[in-house]
């Protein structure tokens, strides 16, 4: 009778509900494997380092205010950083990123670092490894 209770029990525990595993990428390249959240980032931090040339060049900037909408959906390295912290981060990145394009030349520096710096923000309650790479793309 144990045993016929005990694969029962392992049955039912078998059969729960999965738990959500990340989806990967492979990056182009280098051939690492990584989220689609991290992807996502470093083509953010790219695109952020091509304004900040540009904007110290004196140009225009290139893109769209909501390339980066895919934050809301993009699949973490970790499920669980998926919360109401990060989206009121991520309203907040995609809020300031917004402004850049709606903003004269005259203010553009003071909008481009205040996207970075909801970049640093986030990073300081989540993922503190790349806040070094990311105050680079300030501009003093």
């Amino acid at each position: 009778m144990r045993a016929y209770f005990f694969i029962i029990i392992l049955f039912l525990v078998s059969c729960g509900q999965p738990k959500e595993k990340p989806a990967v990428v492979i990056e182009k390249g280098n051939g690492r494997q990584t989220s689609e959240m991290a992807a996502l980032m470093l083509q953010m931090f790219e695109v952020n380092q091509m304004h900040k040339n540009l904007i110290t060049e004196g140009k225009a900037i290139e893109g769209t205010p909501d390339q980066f909408s895919a934050i809301y959906t993009a699949k973490f390295t970790n499920p669980s950083n998926r919360n109401p912290t990060f989206k009121a981060f991520a309203d907040l990145y995609l809020n300031t990123y917004e402004k850049v394009f709606e903003t004269s030349s005259d203010s553009l520096k003071i909008k481009h670092n205040n996207v970075i710096q909801s970049c640093i923000a986030c990073h300081q309650t989540t993922c503190v490894g790349p806040i070094p790479k990311i105050k680079k793309l300030l501009i003093p």
